[in-house]
């Protein structure tokens, strides 16, 4: 952990909770916020306006 000076006051930074995994859906496309899933597929593919993209 990392210790935190603030004004003479020493802190001791907080551990992040863990967040609930949400299901998006933005114009008939779903997303997931959970990372997790997310790194499984490094490169994914876009379109944007039907034209495709990759990273």
């Amino acid at each position: 952990m990392t210790a935190l000076l603030y004004r003479g006051q020493s802190y001791k930074a907080q551990a992040p909770s863990p967040k609930a995994c949400v299901q998006l859906t933005y114009r008939r496309e779903h997303y997931n916020t959970c990372r997790a899933e997310v790194a499984q597929n490094p490169h994914p593919g876009l379109t944007y306006r039907g034209v495709s993209y990759t990273k």
